[in-house]
């Protein structure tokens, strides 16, 4: 829960009935007349900016969860969404551990989200033969950049994986954030939410899990290339302008 953005300070500060206030109310299963599932989710927080270890925050979080008995024969599924980044020994704790079955990574058609992507299929190849994971597909969350689809299906495919899904950008999921709702809450039928109803779907449907084969960041670079976002570039060009070279 972010603590300054319900108005109650520093996480210190927070309080239970801070975050039951509207668009954070408390649930209980029983006291509704809902038939059709609902969705148990909680935040964990992490150290003060600039203090601390992110990472030993997710293992701290998932931990507890396990200790409290979060985890019972009543769930269908049980998520994590964790920052991609397997540099932190902390944020792969969920792959290392045997935590996740199947990854989905959530990346965009821009070169640094594509490193990203492709760092984390090398964490997923390390611990894939020891803990059962697998990559289960990539999740394009679109900047709308040019070629972005055909980039982010194509790195897929080299990496022996699927594009899952291609979600747009909508202003959508702005105006939701800001009064404390998910899209699918806010507005039910538009087309942002058939798209994350949709991706539900997928993941459910899917059958597709492999061990993937990350590539190297020369292949990247030529993906780019490929795809004509840039011509080859000389070496007597490196660091020039786009007017000097």
């Amino acid at each position: 829960i972010n603590a300054e953005y319900m108005g109650a300070g520093t996480v210190e500060d927070l309080e239970l009935e801070d975050v039951c206030k509207p668009g954070a109310g408390e649930f209980h299963p029983d006291d509704t007349e809902i038939t059709e599932g609902y969705i148990m989710c909680t935040e964990s927080g992490g150290p003060e900016p600039g203090v601390g270890c992110a990472g030993r925050g997710v293992i701290t979080a998932i931990n507890f969860l396990e200790e409290e008995g979060a985890y019972d024969d009543e769930l269908d599924f049980v998520s994590y969404d964790v920052l991609g980044d397997v540099v932190c020994g902390g944020f792969a704790m969920p792959i290392r551990e045997g935590k996740a079955q199947e990854i989905y990574i959530v990346m965009s058609g821009e070169m640094m989200a594509m490193y990203a992507a492709n760092n984390i299929s090398k964490g997923i190849l390390k611990y894939a033969n020891t803990g059962g994971v697998r990559l289960a597909g990539l999740i394009c969350n679109a900047r709308m950049t040019d070629k972005e689809y055909d980039l982010a299906k194509h790195l897929a495919m080299q990496i022996g994986t699927q594009m899952i899904h291609f979600v747009p950008r909508s202003n959508h999921v702005q105006r939701a954030e800001l009064r404390r709702m998910t899209v699918v809450e806010f507005s039910p039928s538009s087309d942002q939410a058939m798209e994350y109803k949709e991706l539900a779907r997928k993941i459910i449907a899917n059958d597709l899990k492999v061990i993937p084969a990350p590539l190297e960041m020369d292949d990247l670079e030529n993906l780019l290339m490929e795809f004509g976002l840039e011509e080859e570039v000389d070496e007597e060009n490196l660091g020039k302008r786009a007017e000097e070279a």
